[in-house]
């Protein structure tokens, strides 16, 4: 990428003055929530300062017309791009308590100024080559092409969006119906499909690690799409069983940011923890608390329409949605909150293989300043301290 594209000066000082400022955040037990301001200002250092408190609020948007699957190989073929616009346009309104779908990203991004660049973190983990076509869960482009029409809305140039998964192959099925003049970059073993999502060893690259004694993680930087954008949506697919991690939701899709994410699996292996495995400690925290990721997103919508009950699994109904996919999406500002909804559904599906413990890595990023901690069963409405709201679409 050319250096014109690169975080001025200024963005960058006030990104890691924000990283500066959540480092001297007080710890709090997981139970209470963090105090307003500082904490607030450090995940959501783009909000607009109104009336309405984002924090610990998640909005599930369902609609059972938003696939029409039956168990076919390339279940990418089988959504509904006018369903997932509505779906996400509605969901965003809902969140941020505005009539038009404009209004809503610009109290997201209410600084934006054109030519910034807007990177979309996708979910490519099983895609190891340009012509992946295997079936097995990976992210699909509908929710992609709603992000970017509403972007648009706001003045935000296709061109200036840049969707990526820095370690892994975006497949052609993926971008085949893309909206045209999205940028895509990726990056795996086996070479690049598009722009190469390449990574710059310099100082404010790298992930800063605060691990406790007896606990080392290499060095890591964040590939140059984040360095050089100025917002990040973050994407990631509701999908459990992991061989690890248990879960793999919005945290743990920056492991895709990275170019070792390796070096932190001892960190996040709730399900064999080896020696060097600590319920004090995650990455994913500090990883989240990198300038050019938490401070910079300014969205995350978890892509639960197919979702996954295993990590390297083909889509399958879900027997909590009623035998059906789980035809959900799950739009917060809070990355807390969020994962936790998720985590809350995939542990109440059968034969997802989620562990105790799983959603250990958010109570840490409460802790850490990062957002609403809290678990629950998610179809009773049980939740207290998030603020969850279900729409039918």
């Amino acid at each position: 990428m050319e250096s014109k594209h690169k975080l001025s000066r200024r963005e960058f000082l006030a990104g890691a003055l924000a990283f500066l400022g959540s480092l001297a955040l007080p710890k709090s037990a997981a139970g209470p929530a963090p105090d307003a301001s500082s904490a607030t200002e450090y995940y959501l250092p783009y909000i607009a300062h109104h009336a309405v408190d984002l924090r610990g609020k998640v909005v599930h948007v369902h609609s059972s017309a938003a696939t029409n699957w039956q168990g076919q190989t390339a279940f990418w073929n089988y959504a509904n791009q006018s369903v997932v616009n509505q779906m996400l346009n509605q969901g965003l309104m809902a969140l941020t308590h505005t009539d038009t779908i404009a209004d809503a990203w610009r109290a997201l991004i209410p600084n934006y100024q054109s030519g910034q660049k807007v990177a979309i973190k996708v979910n490519m983990n099983n895609a190891s080559a340009c012509n992946e076509t295997d079936g097995v869960i990976d992210a699909i482009i509908e929710p992609v092409n709603a992000v970017v029409s509403g972007l648009e809305s706001i003045g935000v140039a296709r061109a200036d969006v840049w969707v990526y998964d820095a370690v892994r192959a975006i497949p052609a099925h993926f971008s085949a119906n893309a909206l045209p003049g999205i940028q895509f970059f990726d990056g795996s073993y086996l070479g690049t499909c598009y722009n190469w999502a390449g990574f710059s060893y310099t100082p404010d690259a790298y992930i800063t690690y605060n691990p406790p004694p007896g606990v080392s993680i290499p060095p890591t930087v964040v590939t140059d799409v984040v360095r050089n954008a100025a917002y990040l949506v973050n994407m990631p697919i509701m999908k459990g069983g992991h061989p690890l991690a248990s879960v793999t939701l919005g945290f743990k899709n920056h492991f895709g940011s990275t170019n070792n994410p390796s070096g932190m699996h001892d960190s996040v292996n709730v399900m064999e923890q080896p020696p060097t495995y600590r319920t004090d400690y995650n990455a994913l925290v500090d990883l989240y608390r990198c300038p050019h990721l938490g401070p910079k997103t300014v969205l995350t919508v978890g892509d639960g329409l197919f979702a996954a009950k295993g990590f390297a699994s083909p889509p399958a109904v879900w027997s909590t949605f009623g035998n059906h996919l789980p035809n959900s999406l799950f739009l917060a500002t809070d990355p807390v909150a969020v994962d936790c909804v998720m985590h809350d559904f995939l542990l109440a599906e059968p034969g997802t293989g989620v562990v105790s413990g799983a959603n250990n890595y958010l109570c840490l990023a409460q802790d850490a300043g990062l957002g609403i901690f809290e678990s629950a069963d998610p179809w009773s409405g049980s939740y207290a301290r998030i603020k969850y709201q279900k729409i039918e679409v």
